[in-house]
């Protein structure tokens, strides 16, 4: 037993040395990418099509300027900021009671409930959105910010749901039951204390479903026709068209991409931690 341990330990400690060079790699490489398109941003075309690997000579931010005036960012932005904090709002109102009900209740459907959404997370959104379109549009909701959210919201719940079971299974079922005997209904229990308990695991999602949805092209390029609805990459994709016959803009071009993803980085950056956590500690539960 004891020559096990070390044995054991050896082996960890391989699988973390084999495991972090490659790691280490992906993580130099999207940092050199994020670096070169900050650097491409505040550069002239010219420079960028005569030295795309250099430092900028002189910092041109009239770029986001105009990059922001000619792809109607301003707004997309709204739309954007609207649309996702709608959408991971609702995902995790929607989803909390409905992964504590699968997860607690002890309803004899709920693991049939659970491998259904599970079921979802392996269905991809190419397979649905023709079917999704023919339901939708009799309705009103194509062309339309609030049908976008709730196609967000809808695609969101398998994960959602899978991802909160987990820290809610993990709560001592000691807690349900000093408060059933004090006389709290089940609704009181989950909103007063289990749901209090498991606010890691509600912030963790609701920022991995800001982090999907902010940058999602597929589904508002199909159910958004209107340029006043557009969502941020619609914006970009739009003011990369325009390069075409308004001539290369390369500055622009690498302006509208800062513009799309630093939000995504300076969240990541100041939250990853939390990020990081949260997942952690629903995977280990």
């Amino acid at each position: 037993m004891a020559s096990s341990i070390p044995s054991t330990m050896r082996a960890g400690r391989a699988q973390r040395l084999l495991g972090s060079p490659p790691v280490w790699l992906f993580v130099a490489f999207n940092v050199l990418v994020l670096l070169w398109i900050l650097a491409s941003a505040v550069k002239p075309t010219r420079e960028i099509i005569a030295s795309p690997w250099s430092l900028p000579d002189s910092l041109q931010w009239g770029n986001f300027a105009r990059a922001w005036d000619a792809g109607n960012f301003g707004t997309s932005t709204l739309n954007s900021l609207v649309l996702v904090g709608a959408t991971a709002l609702a995902t995790v109102l929607v989803a909390a009671p409905a992964a504590y009900a699968l997860s607690r209740l002890g309803a004899r459907s709920a693991g049939a409930g659970t491998s259904l959404f599970a079921i979802g997370l392996g269905i991809p959104s190419h397979a649905v959105f023709l079917p999704l379109y023919q339901a939708m549009a009799p309705l009103g909701l194509v062309n339309s910010l609030w049908g976008l959210w709730l196609l967000y919201t809808a695609t969101s719940m398998p994960f959602a749901v899978f991802f909160l079971t987990g820290f809610f299974r993990s709560l001592p079922a000691e807690l349900e039951e000093a408060a059933a005997l004090d006389g709290a209904t089940p609704f009181r229990t989950f909103w007063q204390i289990m749901l209090p308990l498991a606010r890691s695991g509600l912030i963790t999602l609701l920022l991995l479903n800001v982090i999907q949805h902010w940058g999602e092209t597929f589904f508002a390029l199909v159910f958004i026709q209107d340029q006043k609805l557009q969502t941020l990459p619609l914006a970009l994709l739009g003011f990369l068209q325009q390069m075409q016959y308004s001539g290369a803009d390369w500055g622009g071009m690498f302006a509208g991409i800062a513009i799309v993803v630093l939000p995504l980085v300076v969240l990541y950056v100041w939250l990853g931690r939390r990020i990081i956590e949260g997942m952690t500690l629903g995977s280990g539960k």
